[in-house]
């Protein structure tokens, strides 16, 4: 029987590909016009490799930031292969367009919460735990619509096809199975270490933590929501971390019910070529990490 793999390799979905993180080195891979799969690896900074990023939520925190780095390198790795020879998605546009999404995703999603839920609080003499229920639960009800409708847009639908190749490959490797588009696809769409499982843990975990606060102004309740993502992110990961390694735990599985429940709304069932993208890139990410490490 083949033995299961437990290291720590997740991914992300890019534009007609995936990315593959591993613990030394990323790769990612792109279907490009032509239909040929155009592969990017580099290796990872030692610095999430040292004793002080493995400790809990420090590693929470950058692995967080490390997220934003890589993601931003294999997007704009996977617009320029797409654009082929087009302009290219690179330099101040790049970082322009996701800086103004991070900005309206903050506005939209933590801040647009705070601000309804302080009304309310006003209007109806809440305390201040129903006025963190109500933003969290608005908070989720934003995400969950928003994922709703962007998943109807063709163009989404095929990137949420490659998060489920991803996720399916992934599976297929800690399973120890080959892989190959045939066997990789039996395997299923979620996995417990996915980041739309870390957004649905981040709410809840904002509810806890905000209903702490007490009663505060809108301006300190708005620059508390800002000011504590690093800390609900590091609850969050410390979380997602302890139930990935505890699955065999009846209790544990029941908890992510929910968080594997709401991948459906980022995942699609992948075509045999979106799977040969996923093994590509995660083949070529495991290549690196299997490397021996260069001298200094």
């Amino acid at each position: 029987m083949p033995t299961p793999q437990l290291l720590p390799y997740g991914g992300q979905a890019v534009i007609e590909g995936v990315m593959m993180r591993g613990t030394r080195s990323m790769a990612v891979a792109v279907r490009a016009p032509n239909q040929e799969i155009v592969i990017h690896t580099q290796p990872i900074s030692p610095l999430y490799r040292n004793a002080f990023s493995r400790m809990p939520f420090v590693r929470g925190l950058l692995g967080l930031w490390d997220a934003l780095g890589l993601g931003y390198k294999s997007l704009t790795f996977a617009a320029n292969v797409a654009a082929d020879g087009a302009a290219k998605f690179e330099g101040p546009v790049a970082w322009g367009t996701i800086a103004v999404s991070l900005t309206i995703s903050l506005g939209v999603f933590f801040l647009a919460p705070a601000g309804l839920a302080q009304w309310g609080e006003n209007l109806l003499h809440l305390n201040p735990l129903w006025g963190s229920l109500i933003e969290g639960v608005v908070r989720l009800a934003l995400i969950i619509g928003y994922l709703g409708l962007i998943g109807l847009v063709p163009d989404i639908k095929r990137l949420f096809g490659y998060h489920g190749a991803e996720h399916k490959t992934i599976h297929a490797f800690e399973a120890g199975e080959e892989l190959t588009p045939a066997s990789v696809a039996r395997f299923p769409l979620e996995h417990p270490r996915c980041g739309t499982a870390f957004l649905l843990t981040v709410v809840v975990m904002s509810i806890l933590l905000f209903a702490l606060l007490g009663p505060l102004p809108l301006w300190l309740r708005l620059v508390s929501r800002i000011v504590l993502i690093p800390v609900v992110a590091g609850l969050a990961y410390e979380y997602i971390r302890f139930t990935a390694r505890h699955l065999g735990n009846p209790l544990v599985r029941l908890l992510i019910v929910p968080n594997l429940a709401l991948q459906r709304l980022t995942t699609r069932e992948p075509d045999a070529s979106m799977l040969e993208v996923a093994i590509a890139a995660f083949q070529a990410m495991r290549a690196q990490e299997l490397a021996p490490a260069p001298v200094p």
